[in-house]
């Protein structure tokens, strides 16, 4: 038998060369939390990234440390990966194509021993806010992700309608710490619950319906009308965002819209063109890329339809 594939042992044994990783429940465990850590600060990293790239005025030397800290985030994310891998007693050959490099080259550069230092001594970036603690400045907003959209709308619901949280808790079911992790944007929240906290507060749940699927990654159906649902979807950043007076959003979007766009955009009729959807979900705090595959459902819609009228 070839010595390559074959080592000698004491007794007189065989075993092959390179066993498969033996596995470490705790040690992957601390890496799945680790990713979720890093996937959060990839997103505040991106979400400021994509701020500054919306402002002409920033200086390139911000935006190239900026695409340097998601770079490292990226890498650091890599290593975690491919530690836990390892700790899930699962082979590095699965991730050797993946990540075009050997399994000895991802052996080496991400020893667990290193990974396990470097988690310990990271430190997390801190979120990007406006100038002022609030979400109807006119100053540059902070760029929200979907759940945390979402979430917002539910605790502007639950505040307006005078509800407290050990209530709407209560006729979800859950404990009242489960039901404020949803409403502060922590735990994903499902339909059902929405439903319910809408229900409790007097507002119509379809109203959260498209803020609730664009969080959840839910395609909107087939029965849905495409305009509708994307004004629906606006609607729903608008109560997010407070329901500002039309003056505070043009402000926010730097008056590259008019208060006839944004009319427009609300209510129809029709489907506005992508650089008003673009300022005005920027202006709201929320991802312009989020609403760009809605708009262009709607404007496909629009333009096979029959024409839009309501307003």
């Amino acid at each position: 038998m070839s010595t390559r594939s074959r080592v000698q042992t004491a007794d007189n044994a065989t075993r092959p060369a390179r066993s498969a990783p033996s596995a470490d429940p705790a040690r992957a465990r601390r890496c799945t939390e680790a990713l979720r850590d890093i996937a959060e600060d990839c997103t505040v990293v991106s979400e400021a990234l994509l701020l500054n790239a919306y402002n002409g005025a920033t200086p390139n030397t911000d935006l190239l440390q900026q695409l340097v800290d998601l770079r490292d985030l990226v890498d650091e994310a890599i290593g975690v990966v491919v530690v836990r891998q390892r700790a899930q007693g699962e082979p590095l050959a699965d991730l050797a194509p993946i990540a075009k490099r050997t399994e000895d080259r991802l052996r080496k550069k991400y020893n667990p021993s290193s990974v396990d230092a470097a988690l310990a001594t990271r430190r997390r970036p801190n979120p990007a806010t406006p100038a002022h603690n609030t979400e109807t400045t006119a100053d540059a907003p902070t760029l929200r992700h979907p759940r945390q959209r979402l979430a917002t709308a539910l605790t502007r619901m639950k505040e307006g309608s005078g509800r407290r949280q050990r209530e709407l808790a209560a006729k979800m079911g859950i404990d009242e710490s489960y039901a404020s992790r949803m409403l502060s944007g922590q735990r994903a929240t499902s339909w059902k619950y929405v439903k319910i906290i809408c229900e409790a507060c007097g507002v119509d749940p379809e109203l959260m319906k498209p803020l609730w699927e664009v969080a959840a990654g839910v395609q909107p159906s087939d029965t849905e009308d495409p305009v509708t649902y994307l004004r629906t979807y606006l609607q729903g950043l608008h109560y997010a965002f407070g329901s500002p007076d039309p003056e505070i959003i043009l402000t926010a979007a730097q008056h590259a819209l008019t208060a006839d766009d944004l009319k427009r955009a609300l209510n129809g009729p029709g489907v506005p063109d992508w650089r008003v959807i673009e300022h005005l979900t920027f202006a709201l705090q929320s991802l312009p890329t989020m609403a760009r595959p809605l708009w262009r459902r709607a404007q496909s819609a629009a333009e096979n339809g029959p024409t839009d009228t309501h307003s």
